[in-house]
Order: structure tokens, then C-alpha cells, then sequence
């Protein structure tokens, strides 16, 4: 996403708190002092529920497995179908992965907290991209689950590839969306503008923010997933606040980068593992893609091009002037996600047949 010259680059998520105080403060000018007050006493807290719905028909059964490497929380829906384990991006956990993997179909969607997000905890032996794959084998161990395929977005990628590359036996298709696969020694946490939300009160006012206005939410989220001219940028925010779907995807999206405080220690630690960054590439055999924006201001088209030019037989889908979350909000995301659902599918009927 777009940092300052000399700043430390912020660590990629999947909805972002991206808003500035500039646009905040606009949205909400002439109601200050209700709002200093109303914040002060509004509880204004995350639906935590275990089995919350997330949107119509999505909801989750959160558990936790306790594994050979320790608990993991997760979520495992449908009934039938190959088991497509959904690796969740920054600021997320298993909701999001789960909310990001719905668009698939005809699959199981096993959907876990990656170390320090949620239900998940983060502690030695659980820490870098290596230790977190080898977490994922054992919880698919626990759960009697011998090989899935992987979806995984932004931060998350870089325990999908890894996960690929150090258990071939266990993977038998991969996609990754905006994913990150290169290092980035001045990777941090979050930028400027959204540490300044990343605490209670932070919290309070970014969703009052989307309650006045969704809109400003909107903008401020594209300011850091894109690089798209203004003219471009009113365009999305007008799609995705004027097609009713995509707006409720949106912000489903948002609510669950919420509670933060139980988010930021695993984006500290993707932040941490990013700047010494190095994935075995060619040890991954599995049949992949590579989805990535052309336009991404979260993970530079740079990490999608190198993914897939360093996976053996990768194919790639380029999503030509779209951004980091086109794929799930963009006019032409529903072909995006037939194309992965396509690949998925074909990846388990080639297994399938080699078994």
C-alpha cells in the first residue's frame, strides 16, 4: 500500500482500516462533541460468537483442535466436496478466511486462525512461515484430513507456498490472491494512518465512521489497496456501494478486522517474517495460480508476477487494472471466482484420478 517516502511499508490485510483522520473528521464534522461524548459510553464491541453469521447463509463454528504443534482454532463448513484450506490475510483470522472463501463452490472450506489472531495463540514454535505450515499439516493430522487444496490471500500466501513446498504430498492444488512472495525489509505492521486507529477508541470511531458513512470507509480502504486515479477510485466506490451483494461483502469484510487488539500481535509477527522473507519456490508441485491486481496498492504486482514465474507450470490470472481486493469486490469478480473454482476442481479431479 502507498507509504511515505522513508516509512516503514505496512504488512498487506484483507479489509483495511485504511481511512485518514482527514476524511474521518470530514464525515463527521458537526457532530464532535456528541461524538466524544458517545464514544466515551457506547460498548460498540465485535460480535465474537462463536457461531455468528458472517453474512445470509455464512456463519461459523469456530473450534480448536488441539494438535502435535499446539491449538488452532478453525472452521470447517459443507458437507461435501474436496477440503480447500482458506489461509486468511493480515488483520484477519478465521472468519475472514472463511468469508474471503466463500465465493468458491462445491468445496469444504476449512478455514483456521493463523498464529496470534483470535482463538489462535501466537508463541515459540509457531512464529515464522515454516512453523505455521507445519502447524496447518497438523491440524489437517487432527482433523483426519490427508491432502487439501489451498486458497490463500495477501499476507497469508506466504504460508500457502510454503505449506506447498515443504508437504508436496499434502497439497494437491493451490491459489493464492494478492499475495505477498517476496521479502520487504522495511515491512511493518500497519501505516500511519491506520495506527492511528489500531486502539479502543480507534476502534469506536472507525465503526461509527461506517455507520454514518460506509462511504468514507470505502475511500479510505482504496486509498491503501489501489493505485487508481481519482477517476477510477469514485468509480469502484460507486460500484461497490451501488451493487447491494458487494456492499454487504464489503462490510462483512470490515467487521472482521474487529476486535484489532486480538488481530495485531499475528500482523506483527506476518510484518516480522516478511523482511527475511524466502520461499523454496521450486519444491512446490502442485498445480497453481496466481491471481494478482495490476493496479494492487497493498502487495505490489511485482509478488504476483515473481510467484508465478517461480512455480513450476503456475498459470496466472492478471486482474488488468483492478486492486488488491478486486477479486472479491470488483465488476468482474464473479468470473474471477469461477476461474478459481474452475481450477480447484480440475486440481481435485487430477488427484483424484493419480490416487
Amino acid at each position: 500500500m502507498p507509504s511515505s517516502a522513508g516509512c516503514p511499508h505496512p504488512v498487506p490485510g484483507g479489509i483495511v482500516v485504511g481511512m485518514t483522520v482527514r476524511r474521518v473528521l470530514a464525515v463527521l464534522l458537526g457532530i464532535v462533541v456528541v461524538l466524544v461524548g458517545g464514544l466515551a459510553v457506547w460498548d460498540g464491541s465485535p460480535d465474537l460468537d462463536p457461531r455468528r453469521e458472517l453474512l445470509p447463509g455464512i456463519a461459523l463454528d469456530l473450534r480448536t483442535a488441539e494438535t502435535v504443534r499446539g491449538p488452532i482454532e478453525y472452521d470447517l463448513s459443507g458437507t461435501g466436496g474436496p477440503v480447500v484450506l482458506s489461509v486468511h490475510a493480515g488483520l484477519g483470522g478465521a472468519d475472514q478466511g472463511r468469508l474471503f472463501a466463500s465465493r468458491l463452490t462445491g468445496f469444504r472450506i476449512l478455514s483456521p486462525s493463523r498464529p496470534g489472531y483470535l482463538g489462535t495463540p501466537l508463541g515459540s514454535g509457531r512464529r515464522t512461515v515454516e512453523e505455521q505450515a507445519d502447524l496447518l499439516v497438523a491440524l489437517l493430522d487432527a482433523l483426519g484430513i490427508e491432502r487439501a487444496g489451498v486458497f490463500a490471500a495477501s499476507a497469508g500466501s506466504p504460508v500457502a507456498y510454503m505449506l506447498a513446498a515443504r508437504h508436496p504430498d499434502r497439497v494437491w492444488g493451490l491459489v493464492s490472491v494478492g499475495g505477498v512472495s517476496l521479502a520487504d525489509p522495511d515491512a511493518s505492521p500497519s501505516s500511519r494512518g491506520r495506527t492511528l486507529f489500531l486502539n479502543l477508541f480507534g476502534q469506536k470511531l472507525a465503526k461509527l465512521t461506517a455507520t454514518v458513512s460506509l462511504e468514507t470507509i470505502v475511500r479510505g480502504t482504496l486509498d491503501e489497496t489501489s493505485t487508481f486515479t481519482e477517476e477510477q477510485k469514485a468509480q469502484r466506490v460507486a460500484y461497490i456501494l451501488g451493487t447491494p451483494g458487494v456492499r454487504d461483502f464489503f462490510a462483512a469484510s470490515f467487521a472482521t478486522t474487529f476486535p484489532y487488539e486480538k488481530r495485531l500481535p499475528g500482523t506483527a509477527n506476518d510484518a516480522r517474517q516478511r523482511r527475511t522473507l524466502s520461499i523454496p519456490f521450486e519444491r512446490i508441485r502442485a498445480p497453481a495460480l496466481i491471481v494478482h491486481g495490476t493496479r494492487d496498492g497493498d502487495v505490489p504486482f511485482a509478488d504476483g508476477r515473481h510467484a508465478a514465474g517461480a512455480i513450476r507450470g503456475a498459470r496466472h490470472l492478471w486482474l488488468t487494472d483492478d486492486d488488491h481486493l478486486g477479486f472479491w469486490l470488483g465488476p468482474g469478480a464473479g468470473a474471477a471466482q469461477r476461474t478459481a473454482s474452475d481450477f480447484l476442481h480440475a486440481a481435485a479431479a487430477e488427484q483424484a484420478r493419480g490416487s
